[in-house]
């Protein structure tokens, strides 16, 4: 690019001429540009680097570029510049980076012509929601709810005006179309594209099956919107071919595999929520898409391949539907180098929709956690080479054919196996470490035998490891540097990478105390087949800096909408676990809409006054005597809801045999997957439901199937799970009271979430029961209380409730 054509020579001439006074030193540009595009006024904003950007973002318009020099000559961009740019682009200024004699200039981001941006129209949009619109003049019984088109007003606004809107719309509101009705007409004016971002599929598949070809429909858009899924869902290709022609699997895969292979000849999506079955988890990992393993333009299946055709598919979409994991890899992707004006994991954007919004703390903490485990390290040591009794698999036997003496790999299956005994080692020594805890954090205070003997078993792996992954590298070095084109050696190296990657999480609890912003702690889990294993995990103790530097300081318009994020009818909580603070408030509106459910005549809530402590004996035979006497009397409909696995077995293995003989079917989460769970309760309407952990959100059962809903104890989370005590002595370092200012507030959001799977049309009716005593006899209850709807209450003894649940289910 040639800098006349950005530049007159008047602002060429007058930015060396402040680049000289500043001594060669960074200095940061305003330039207003003509009708041509061209810089024709310029003025000195800042001395010093571009982070001095932000504080004359007020001062600029749209179509204004702003311009700082690199004293290097080196006009590649730093992740400030990109970041800064991303927030700049985003407003229609552009950003540029010269040399200290403007003689060239790098273009990072172009400005928008002011003219080119078209405004939304309130009147107009509400119009589709108001009596007489088109929604009314399609459905006999249409009804306008308020707080809907009061929700349309603030996205409208936060589209126009570039704002940060944060709404709170109680079940009913109809929030979906509140904010899609403003995003279609968006995307078709301008030709932008909005990217939509829930938790569950369920949610996902209501926005492209049912609600946005509605508005389409009605509003006569043609705007293309797509599903966007991760590449762990699809097929690949060249993968599948490769294990099938070279008779790898075990006999256990060759089934599936075969199945696999008649299927992608007839698929036209890759995807596995296609296939009639379910993939053993060990084959799909052999075959599904993933980023490290693409060879990319050097696939001989490039031309076949469902990623890419997803990819293309999203490219020429406007609206595009994600999960947050997706969302949050992208932005990852553009804070850490791939920029905004690139295709990342998804094409470039601007404006971002996060419904279920109160999940985003829990889904950016996962995404940005590292893991390690010793199955995770086995399946890469398998890739590399595997026997079974003289057959020989694996991609060490591959790749001999092309080194000159392949004997030089002759002594790699003893560096695997010592790989192999060193990590038993460290599973046998965690096990220690953690005696009979779950689940440990690794602090500074401990200096106990039994994490030294673990730290030194680490060391060891990490030893052995490195000396596999070196000793590897020496032996192919010229095939690593040369063999990109050949799929055997392409593989090799995304495996070393990957066995490098093991190596630094390894060696990152080693020098967990160096890492202050992160947790370190491990748990014990159980494989699909009951095997105990120890899963060591990394964890951000904050997730602000991160919301900070990918999404408001990137994005034009931020939407985040859900059911839940206020406590005692204020944000507070919500805002500062997701690092909204006041200099990005300044652009934010909160908006709390209530649900236009009458609670107040259709839900009862019911709380026994006698019921014991659940600290003290005898709690769990009162759970398992009133939890029969409920769902005797609602005949099954109801959804029992534990905070603890434990809890949840001990009352089923109780209760079970009496409802089975009142012929209630008991369902218990875990003997099936979530989806076929939740399709048995829905479509049995004598059936109940004993379910903890994920069951409290995401649930929607409305109609007959469910008229009761029971919370057993009150969701707290366990104290001492790692990431809550981390995150408590964060707060309690800082002066506040961790069990005010989180556990509390948590409790209360988690309870407001289960409360919340009862009332899901409006015709529904039925009964909300606290068996928890605390909600009443401890003062934090009122806080609890506060946060839920104004119901029929029940507070008695539990005869006196059970009497009162019956009336209210029967008599009403």
């Amino acid at each position: 690019m040639k800098i006349a054509e950005k530049l007159t020579p008047e602002v060429i001439i007058k930015m060396r001429e402040s680049v000289k006074d500043a001594e060669g030193q960074e200095v940061l540009f305003v330039v207003k540009n003509n009708e041509d595009g061209i810089g024709c006024e310029v003025i000195v904003a800042a001395q010093g680097n571009d982070n001095a950007a932000p504080a004359i973002f007020p001062y600029m318009e749209k179509g204004d570029s702003v311009i700082h020099n690199h004293p290097s000559g080196v006009l590649k961009p730093s992740s400030n510049d990109l970041s800064v740019a991303s927030r700049l682009g985003n407003q229609g200024i552009g950003f540029y980076i010269v040399n200290n004699t403007v003689t060239k200039i790098y273009s990072i981001c172009e400005p928008v012509s002011p003219g080119r941006v078209k405004q939304l129209d309130t009147g107009e949009l509400c119009s589709i929601l108001l009596p007489g619109g088109v929604l009314s003049r399609e459905f006999e019984h249409y009804e306008v709810r308020d707080p809907q088109v009061e929700m349309l007003e603030g996205v409208v606004d936060a589209f126009n005006e570039q704002k940060v809107l944060a709404v709170e719309a109680g079940t009913g509101v109809g929030k979906s179309f509140a904010y899609l009705i403003p995003s279609l007409r968006w995307a078709q004016l301008n030709k932008e594209r909005v990217v939509i971002s829930t938790a569950t599929i369920n949610l996902q598949q209501q926005l492209m099956d049912k609600d946005i070809p509605l508005i389409k429909k009605l509003t006569g858009s043609d705007v293309k919107a797509v599903l966007i899924k991760g590449r762990g869902n699809f097929v690949c290709l060249r993968r599948l071919d490769e294990i099938g022609s070279q008779g790898e699997l075990f006999s256990d895969d060759n089934e599936e595999l075969s199945r696999l292979s008649q299927w992608v000849e007839t698929t036209s999506t890759g995807s596995k929520s296609d296939l009639s079955f379910v993939p053993s988890p060990g084959l799909w990992s052999r075959v599904c898409s993933e980023s490290d393993a693409c060879m990319g333009m050097k696939c001989p299946q490039r031309d076949r391949c469902f990623v890419l055709k997803m990819k293309k598919n999203a490219a020429d979409a406007n609206i595009l539907v994600v999960n947050h994991h997706i969302l949050f890899s992208d932005l990852a992707m553009r804070v850490n180098g791939a920029g905004f004006n690139a295709t990342a994991v998804l094409p470039p954007f601007g404006r971002v929709i996060f419904d279920e919004a109160h999940t985003i703390e829990k889904s950016a903490t996962s995404f940005f956690s590292e893991n390690y485990n010793k199955f995770s390290l086995y399946r890469n040591l398998n890739f590399l080479f595997s026997r079974k009794g003289r057959k020989k698999y694996g991609i060490l036997e591959k790749v001999k054919k092309y080194l000159p003496e392949p004997s030089v790999l002759n002594g790699i299956p003893v560096l695997i196996n010592n790989v192999r005994d060193k990590a038993e080692r460290v599973e046998q020594l965690s096990r220690f470490f953690l005696g009979g805890e779950s689940s440990l954090r690794i602090v500074d205070t401990d200096d106990s035998s039994e994490l030294e003997n673990m730290f030194v078993a680490l060391y060891e792996l990490q030893r052995d490891l490195l000396k596999l992954v070196d000793t590897l590298k020496e032996h192919t070095e010229e095939l690593l540097a040369d063999g990109d084109d050949n799929s055997d050696i392409f593989e090799l190296k995304v495996n070393l990478q990957r066995l490098q990657k093991i190596c630094g999480i390894i060696g990152s609890f080693r020098k967990f105390n160096e890492r202050t912003d992160y947790i370190f702690w491990l748990e014990k889990k159980k494989t699909g087949k009951s095997e105990i294993y120890t899963s060591f995990s990394i964890t951000p103790l904050d997730i602000s800096d991160v919301m900070k530097r990918a999404v408001y300081d990137t994005q034009s318009t931020i939407i985040m909408t859900s059911a839940t994020l206020t406590i005692g009818r204020k944000f507070d909580f919500w805002k500062k676990r997701i690092g909204l603070f006041p200099e990005e408030e300044g652009r934010t509106s909160f908006k709390q809409l209530e649900s236009p459910f009458e609670y107040k005549k259709q839900v009862l809530l019911g709380i026994p006054s006698d019921a014991p402590d659940p600290s003290i004996g005898g709690f769990q035979s009162y759970i398992s005597d009133i939890v029969g006497k409920i769902v005797s009397i609602s005949e099954g409909k109801a959804l029992v809801l534990f905070t603890s696995y434990s809890m949840l077995q001990k009352t089923y293995m109780e209760v079970s045999p009496l409802l089975g003989e009142l012929g209630i079917t008991v369902l218990k989460q875990g003997e099936k997957d979530r989806a076929k769970l939740l399709e048995t309760f829905t479509f049995d309407v004598s059936s109940v439901l004993f379910a903890t952990d994920s069951f409290w959100e995401g649930v929607d059962i409305p109609g007959d199937s469910l008229k009761v809903v029971i919370i057993c104890k009150l969701p707290f989370r366990v104290p001492t799970d790692p990431i809550v005590m981390a995150r408590m002595e964060l707060i309690e370092l800082s002066g506040g009271n961790p069990f005010f200012e989180l556990s509390i507030p948590e409790a209360a959001m988690r309870l407001k979430q289960g409360f919340g799977r009862l009332m899901r049309r409006k015709s529904d009716h039925g009964a909300v029961l606290i068996l928890d005593p605390r909600i009443i006899k401890k003062s934090y209850g009122k806080i609890l209380l506060s946060s839920l709807p104004e119901t029929v209450t029940s507070i008695k003894k539990s005869s006196e409730m059970l009497l009162d649940l019956e009336n209210f289910l029967y008599h009403l």
